[in-house]
């Protein structure tokens, strides 16, 4: 825009002044966000490790003394003759 007369200088002044503000107002806002959102962060960041205190004996349920570990042995006890007839057929694919 090019101002031809005076009227038109100050509008574009006007204009231009307005639009420093509101960049300014909103470097401002922007400013506390980051400031409070790093305040918020620091928090976050001593709970997580908190938890992770927490979870640091956990070994994934590695030593649960109920569990079994042997599948092809607990099949043939508990399931013996239905687990074979099953099964007999698995790789018999024939001459086809």
């Amino acid at each position: 825009m090019i101002a031809k007369n005076l009227d038109d200088r100050l509008a574009i002044i006007k204009a231009i002044a307005e639009k420093q503000k509101n960049e300014k107002a909103r470097k401002e806002r922007l400013a506390t966000i980051r400031k409070n959102t790093a305040k918020v962060r620091i928090v976050a960041r001593k709970k997580r490790t908190a938890e992770d205190k927490k979870l640091s004996g956990f070994t994934g349920g590695q030593d649960n003394v109920n569990h079994y570990t042997d599948a092809s042995k607990y099949a043939k006890t508990y399931y013996g003759e239905t687990l074979h007839e099953t099964t007999r057929h698995d790789t018999d694919w024939g001459d086809y």
